[in-house]
Order: structure tokens, then C-alpha cells, then sequence
């Protein structure tokens, strides 16, 4: 038996996937296209991909100030572009504990890298039930190509 089998036999039998995950940053979506990576109880939120191609070029960002609460789809910041303004929503409830300074001092961070250095705030959250009721990235994709038609 290979070492690979070996260890993926120990490790599902012997670490729960709740645990499993806290190791790993854990890639979740929202229905209002916000996207937001868990790991060790602080998620860091963006815009996505999708979001940020209908918005176009982003000319202004706002984000929340650091140690704000936040409950779970409270609008907590604003995109403008050359197209619209858009609210964003926090995904979770909890503390903000980092606002990116970067993307509001050069709002083409968005367009060049939404879903990496184009990230808005990251939150440490106060309920895991949130995050586990978030959608996946088939799910989210599912939903994309239903808005799409």
C-alpha cells in the first residue's frame, strides 16, 4: 500500500474535518458576490472575480474601521466604479480586525487582483454555524451561471 493511502486512511479516521479545517484557509461565497477565506477564526473578506467584472474600474473604496462589530449582511463598506456603487456586506458577524489601507489608496488594486491583494477587510468571527451556512465554490458557481440567463 502506497504511503498516500496510508495517510489519507490515517488521517480521515483519525482528524475530524472540523479540526481538518482550522489548519487550512477555507474559501466560502455570498450571494451578494463577497468572498471570504477562513482560517484560524479570522476570515478575509474581498469582492469576487465576477463582482469585480461587473463593476468595472473601481475608482473608490471604503472600508470598515478596525475593531468595529459587525453582524452577520450589515453593509460595512462601499465600491463605487465607473458604472455603480456597490455596498459591501460583512459575511459573518464578529470584531474587524484588519481593514486593507492599499485598496483604498489605489482602488485599481480591485480590478487587478479582486480575490487576492484586492481584499477589503478581515473579520474575526463569533459563530461558526455563519461560516458553515456561506456557499461553496460550486454552489457559487451554480448560482453565477443562473443570474447569467
Amino acid at each position: 500500500m502506497s504511503l498516500r493511502l496510508l495517510t489519507k486512511s490515517f488521517v480521515s479516521q483519525r482528524i475530524s474535518p472540523s479540526l481538518f479545517s482550522r489548519f487550512y484557509a477555507t474559501k466560502k461565497y455570498t450571494a451578494s458576490h463577497e468572498w471570504i477565506s477562513v482560517e484560524d477564526g479570522v476570515g478575509t473578506v474581498g469582492i469576487t472575480e465576477y463582482a469585480q467584472n461587473a463593476l468595472g474600474d473601481v475608482v473608490y473604496v471604503e472600508v470598515p474601521e478596525v475593531d468595529t462589530e459587525v453582524e452577520l449582511d450589515e453593509v460595512v463598506g462601499v465600491v463605487e466604479s465607473v458604472k455603480s456603487t456597490s455596498d459591501i456586506y460583512s459575511p459573518l458577524s464578529g470584531k474587524i480586525v484588519e481593514a486593507n489601507e492599499k485598496v483604498v489608496e489605489s482602488s485599481k488594486l480591485i480590478n487587478a487582483s479582486p480575490e487576492k491583494d484586492g481584499w477589503l477587510f478581515k473579520v474575526k468571527f463569533s459563530s461558526q454555524d455563519e461560516v458553515d451556512k456561506l456557499l461553496d465554490e460550486a454552489a457559487y458557481t451554480k448560482l453565477i451561471e443562473e443570474s447569467d440567463h
